[in-house]
């Protein structure tokens, strides 16, 4: 059993009959054949617009065409309020699990366990200081239920945090980058830091009530944290004793699977020449027992702050895949 995750980055933002798309997928596609995978997370699948005016994961569509993908079950997130799937896509950055065993069960998290978070904007920026700027995530989370062979149920959780740039506040922007003010910057970033940790904490209380109802549960929190190991969020999900400082705690403790490799490997991200492993395969203790590896397909990775700058039009995602092999459950006993 082969479970993936990885971050498109904006995949479908022109049509798929434009020379840039056809590009990418010529790039993207190779990349999912790879992976070999059984369970496929993936990140920034966007919806444009087709002609009758309706959002489609159509560029996804035309990267799986022809691969075996292309036949595996599928979730989608949706435009968070909008009712379910018939709500359709969110226009970027949606998430999408591939399975090639049914999904039998799929619910996306949007501020189910953990309410908006109150707060009062302090930069004075066009009056916008004492208004209400209650904070939300920016996309929800999408947790899937795979039934697998070995007739046990795997949970899936496909995320994607907020990126660690200072979030909007009223007044204080001078372009997409650029603020009017340090308090105001300061500001932004404090906001994205709650989104970031914030989201990270209602994926963690939605593993304690998996493992309240199913304490053996199979469980893989995949995606793009925007967070290596030693950060709040991912210090947040992994929930090691050494933070709870309880033993009787360790088999909640969810187990990030890149630390079974050799610290020169661990990298899915390349900024400004550091290496970062911000794309993450969790598994919990009753899933790690299966665990038998981890490939980060890092090899042709650029560096994503030098690319931006410098290439125009890039087919490549600056996010590495990231795949672990397990062996499959046993079929459990049936009493005699």
């Amino acid at each position: 059993m082969r479970i993936a995750t990885f971050n498109t980055e904006n995949l479908g933002e022109g049509e798929a009959s434009d020379e840039a798309d056809r590009r990418r997928i010529a790039i993207l596609r190779p990349q999912l054949l790879r992976l070999e995978a059984d369970v496929v997370c993936l990140q920034e699948v966007n919806a444009p617009r087709d002609p009758d005016g309706i959002r489609r994961l159509s560029l996804l569509d035309a990267l799986l065409a022809g691969t075996p993908y292309a036949a595996f079950h599928r979730a989608a997130s949706t435009r968070p309020g909008a009712g379910g799937p018939a709500g359709g896509p969110m226009d970027r950055h949606n998430l999408v699990v591939l399975s090639r065993w049914p999904i039998s069960a799929q619910r996306q998290v949007f501020h189910d366990f953990v309410p908006p978070v109150p707060h009062a904007f302090l930069a004075g920026g066009a009056g916008a200081a004492g208004a209400d700027g209650a904070i939300r995530w920016d996309r929800p989370l999408l947790h899937v239920e795979i039934a697998v062979p070995g007739g046990r149920r795997l949970h899936v959780l496909d995320l994607h945090l907020r990126a660690p740039l200072a979030a909007p506040v009223p007044g204080q922007k001078t372009g997409p980058f650029a603020w009017a003010s340090v308090s105001g910057w300061a500001e932004g970033y404090f906001i994205a830091s709650v989104k970031r940790s914030g989201q990270a904490l209602e994926a963690r209380l939605l593993v304690e009530r998996i493992l309240d109802a199913e304490p053996e549960a199979l469980v893989v929190v995949a995606g793009d944290f925007n967070a290596e190991t030693g950060e709040a969020p991912t210090r947040i999900l992994l929930a090691d004793i050494e933070d709870t400082g309880n033993g009787a705690l360790a088999g909640r403790s969810l187990v990030p699977l890149e630390r079974s490799l050799p610290e020169s490997q661990r990298f899915s991200v390349i900024h400004g020449g550091r290496r970062m492993m911000l794309d993450h395969l969790l598994a919990s203790r009753p899933l790690l027992a299966l665990y038998r590896g981890l490939e980060i397909h890092n090899e042709a990775l650029g560096d994503e702050l030098v690319a931006r700058s410098g290439v125009r039009d890039s087919p490549e995602s600056y996010h590495a895949p990231v795949v672990a092999t397990f062996a499959l459950p046993e079929t459990p006993e049936q009493p005699s």
